[in-house]
């Protein structure tokens, strides 16, 4: 039955001009195939790949545009020039005749050096050390371009700013630091997402310890309609690639968080809102004495993204800390910016009691235990907690569950087997390698990943009622005993005929 209330209006972007860089944005760096997540900042330094720049001239071109360092750390879009055609390079036949004994190049290291020291850029300090080699044009046509490719790596700054994407931050995560996703390769991710038939609209329920990544792809492909319940363990969940897609904030309305201690209580209907209080009560001590709870889930944040900065970079954790706080917590400030302490406590105390609320109507919407999907991908052994929050699934709905290695799942498998309640049970793997496609030099690359996770899925169905109710039991075993006696009649029927 339909509702005669008004429907909710559809989100609005951050941004009217979505496609272009706007101050306060996350962005993704690229330099060839190297990726790291930032915050656009006007005048903060921005370390990548050992080459420091600031991110001011980004602002207002589209997103995609490759730009290049100049001296001072300015960004200059980078101008397409047209490559020279095969025709007219000189190129060998073959490389047989070429020697590697480090007295190809006339160029030094000192004369290379004195090159940057007056500004020149990358560009044409590839292209001089083209002309100063005596085996260039020696080489193939293939080699040439395979040594061109090496000197613009080394000494062209170029870098790219695309918008954050499932697809970006599941390889930068993966290639960069794949514990902290716990090694979940980006097709595994696709895979999720698709066997949890994730969409706008829906009512789902995710456990995750993957850095916010798999909660992050959910609200993109949700789009900001539904509603999403994050059960997390310790004291708070942690978000930090949920962070780095720069969702708008009517994208976290729908978001909902409680915690996984709590969820027995919820099954058991002990539950009470008195149990949140206390439990917020017991926390106050820890953070007047420690400092603020969130500066001690910043700090595992910025462990977790420390992936994100290049090697040689100092501070990855004031960076990460600055990106947290300004896109989940704005309201949030040290006890000295804010003059006084008591300010501080009464701030504190209004976010625990708003925290406290939003616990509260994610307990009523698991309550309802009418949600559309369940996504598990954890560190923690995944029986007990699939066992646990299939109740809060409706029948009929699709559930996922990840784990870096299979025996786990083969658990999981048998005991839903002994269960019921389930159909479709499947334990899949997916196979992953990537190829090169370059003209006459097309195929597979010699290096690929030995594994990216296995998943369990799998639909909900009602339970047999005979299961259910405990008060049918009786008349289970009643309706049993007579078939457990049949065997004596037929043994004793065939001792009388063979008499």
């Amino acid at each position: 039955m339909e509702s005669s209330g008004e429907q909710p209006s559809p989100p609005q972007p951050l941004h009217p001009g979505d496609h272009r860089i706007h101050d306060g944005d996350f962005v993704v760096l690229k330099r060839e195939d190297v990726f790291k997540a930032v915050q656009v900042q006007r005048r903060k330094k921005v370390t990548f790949e050992k080459q420091w720049f600031y991110l001011d001239n980004a602002i207002g071109h589209s997103y995609g545009t490759t730009f290049e360092v100049t001296n001072g750390g300015s960004l200059q879009p980078k101008k397409k020039k047209e490559e020279p055609t095969s025709e007219t390079k000189e190129a060998g036949t073959d490389n047989r005749n070429i020697i590697d004994d480090g007295k190809s190049q006339k160029l030094t290291q000192d004369d290379i050096k004195a090159l940057k020291d007056k500004g020149i850029k990358g560009e044409e300090i590839v292209q001089q050390l083209i002309e100063n080699s005596t085996t260039f044009r020696d080489k193939t046509e293939f080699a040439q371009d395979k040594y061109i490719k090496k000197k613009k790596k080394k000494y062209e700054a170029i870098i790219t700013i695309l918008k954050p994407s499932t697809r970006i931050l599941s390889i930068m995560y993966y290639a960069r630091e794949p514990g902290k996703i716990n090694h979940m390769r980006y097709d595994t991710l696709a895979q999720m997402l698709t066997l949890g038939n994730i969409r706008a609209g829906n009512k789902m329920i995710v456990m995750e310890t993957c850095s916010g990544l798999v909660l992050g792809a959910m609200m993109e492909r949700m789009g900001g309609f539904g509603s999403i319940i994050q059960l997390y363990p310790g004291d708070g969940p942690v978000r930090v690639a949920t962070a780095c897609f720069g969702f708008p904030k009517s994208f976290l309305s729908g978001l909902y968080e409680f915690p996984l201690n709590k969820v027995d209580s919820l099954l058991n209907g002990t539950f009470s809102a008195e149990m949140l209080s206390s439990e917020s009560k017991d926390s106050t001590p820890t953070e007047k004495s420690n400092g603020a709870l969130e500066e001690k889930q910043t700090s595992e944040q910025d462990n977790e993204d420390s992936m994100a900065e290049a090697p040689g970079n100092n501070h990855p954790e004031e960076h990460e800390t600055m990106e947290i706080v300004s896109q989940e917590e704005p309201e949030y400030k040290e006890p000295k910016e804010r003059g006084s302490k008591k300010d501080y406590v009464q701030e504190k105390q209004r976010r625990q009691e708003e925290q406290r609320k939003r616990h509260l109507e994610a307990a009523a919407l698991l309550n309802e235990r009418n949600a559309d999907g369940l996504i598990v991908a954890s560190r923690f052994h995944p029986t007990p907690l699939l066992l646990s929050l299939l109740d809060f699934v409706a029948p009929s709905r699709p559930f996922v569950v990840y784990c870096q290695y299979k025996e786990p799942l083969l658990e999981c498998y048998t005991k839903l087997r002994e269960r019921g309640g389930v159909i479709n049970l499947r334990l899949s793997e997916t196979w992953l390698r990537n190829y090169q496609v370059l003209p006459d030099r097309s195929h597979p690359k010699l290096l690929m990943s030995g594994g990216g996770g296995y998943l369990l899925s799998g639909f909900t169905v009602v339970l047999d009622n005979v299961r259910v109710d405990p008060s049918l039991k009786s008349s289970t075993s009643t309706l049993e005993s007579p078939k457990a006696e049949e065997p004596a009649p037929k043994k004793q029927k065939c001792m009388e005929s063979g008499s």
